[in-house]
């Protein structure tokens, strides 16, 4: 040791006596001097061929930037794991998972979900929730779904009903989900209610499923402006697939003799029949139609006019309301399966409001088997408010002087307004002189009404529009609605009416 303190301070005085010129040995030993207090200062700052002289050193982490040796980053893992198992968080499904670099920011992480309503039951449901940083995932991600519409009092329950939005990018995830519902005229303002009732949206692919459903639907008819309204009613549908759900739906539908213009029109009010299971549900409520008498060629009118009876529980309430027709309102099977086909509405219909319009007209001397022939004939009078059926019925005893025989023979008499058509009409053909039967005072147009009232004759009008299963939809005079197949051959000025049907 004495004998190389001696070198040393011989070759320091050498230096000094001669400074101009050090000699090499001089020079080699100040450069190991500066690089060991390099290493010193920062251990990982090495050749990469002499990084194993210290293992327990790693490059500072990229998400938390902190230098961490590797026992430290154990005993920190414990230490997290046991505070979340001190919660009621059970951490196994984070053994892959980076996690932060202390317990304390562990800590900020769980306190800011359960400030947005979050529970232990959530985090376990989804621990990887717990993996994402609070400024650089979650804040980010919460900031720009409250932008788009969705309140800050439901983020909590958004983020629980699909917690794989904290891990998604905003620029390049969750924009361009927003612009494809933009695109597809989703409202500015609906874009928030849309992601709330179907939040899965945001990880489909935009050339996947979505483009998929759309373009599907366009081709059977569907307008593309009704699209957004459509989205915005059941969203659900952008993550049907057209091979194994759209399709088959449509296909069906055709198959008991809706044309797909019908099918397309009826999609466009009513998107969530879409939901309803073919298999499982629609099927089996044809089926069940057909068990209760509803003939096979009346079928498409039932449902283009009801189409949700395709989804509820069919079964219990045709049973329940066939023994209903029949103890209460006199009206056998066969007579119900009438009333169905022109008003299937009524599977769904309350018994308490159906009774009501039967014991007024029971009450006004109609015998009751009458009473289930205007209901078979006109079941829509059993929807009929009991208010409004009085002073038609009274207009028509004081005013008019017609018989109750005539109610029986036009029960469709309490579905006309009595101030809008009832009155005017009536006091019209009085004017002129003209008596006429409550049919052909009520039952046509305006301006067929006129034209009558000018030849001094008011004849019955022709029956109502029928719609035959696999043909077309016959409307009283020159039109008709024209099935896909028979569209080719019509010319391109025709005018074609579809039967516009009113859900009650």
């Amino acid at each position: 040791m004495s004998l190389s303190l001696l070198r040393r301070r011989k070759l320091l005085l050498s230096v000094f006596s001669n400074p101009r010129a050090p000699p090499p040995q001089f020079c080699r030993e100040l450069t190991s001097l500066s690089f060991l207090f390099h290493t010193l200062e920062n251990p990982c700052r090495q050749n990469p061929q002499s990084s194993s002289k210290f293992p327990e050193y790693e490059m500072p982490s990229v998400t938390w930037g902190v230098i961490q040796g590797k026992k430290e980053k154990l005993v920190n893992r414990v230490i997290i794991c046991d505070y979340l198992k001190s919660l009621g968080i059970i951490p196994d499904e984070l053994e892959s998972l980076e996690l932060p670099s202390t317990v304390q920011v562990m800590k900020e992480r769980v306190e800011f979900l359960q400030r947005l309503g979050l529970t232990v039951d959530d985090f376990n449901e989804y621990p990887l929730m717990l993996g994402c940083s609070v400024r650089k995932n979650i804040i980010p991600v919460l900031g720009y779904l409250e932008k788009i519409g969705i309140s800050r009092s439901k983020l909590g329950e958004f983020v629980k009903s699909y917690p794989q939005v904290l891990h998604m990018s905003v620029v390049v995830e969750l924009m361009p989900v927003v612009k494809f519902l933009r695109g597809l005229d989703v409202e500015k303002q609906d874009i928030g209610f849309v992601l709330q009732k179907y939040p899965e949206l945001l990880g489909f692919k935009l050339e996947g499923t979505m483009s998929t459903s759309v373009a599907f639907l366009v081709s059977i008819g569907v307008s593309p402006r009704d699209i957004g309204p459509m989205v915005t009613q059941y969203p659900y549908f952008l993550g049907m697939r057209v091979g194994t759900v759209i399709k088959p739906f449509v296909d069906y539908m055709v198959s008991l003799g809706l044309p797909k213009k019908i099918v397309a029109r009826m999609l466009e009010k009513r998107a969530y029949i879409l939901g309803y299971n073919l298999e499982e549900t629609m099927k089996p409520n044809v089926d069940c139609l057909i068990s209760f008498g509803v003939r096979k060629e009346a079928l498409a009118s039932v449902i283009a006019q009801y189409p949700q009876i395709l989804g509820v529980p069919l079964k219990a309430k045709l049973s329940s309301q066939q023994y209903f027709f029949g103890l209460k309102l006199k009206v056998d099977p066969e007579g119900f399966a009438q009333v169905i086909e022109k008003m299937p509405q009524i599977v769904s219909l309350s018994q308490q409001v159906i009774l009501k319009p039967a014991q007024f007209l029971l009450e006004r001397s109609i015998p009751p088997h009458d009473v289930a022939k205007m209901i078979v004939k006109c079941p829509q009078v059993l929807a009929s408010r009991v208010a409004l059926m009085k002073n038609s019925f009274y207009f028509l005893k004081s005013e008019m002087g017609r018989p109750i025989k005539e109610l029986v023979d036009f029960p469709e008499y309490f579905t006309y307004g009595l101030e809008s058509r009832i009155k005017p009409r009536y006091q019209l053909a009085k004017s002129k002189g003209i008596r006429c039967s409550l049919d052909s005072l009520l039952n046509c147009s305006d301006q067929m009404f006129e034209e009558r009232l000018q030849d001094g004759c008011l004849e019955s009008e022709t029956v109502g529009p029928s719609f035959d299963m696999g043909g077309k939809l016959q409307l009283p005079g020159r039109y008709e609605i024209v099935s896909e197949s028979d569209e080719e051959d019509e010319s391109d000025n025709e005018t074609v009416l579809y039967r516009r049907t009113v859900s009650l």
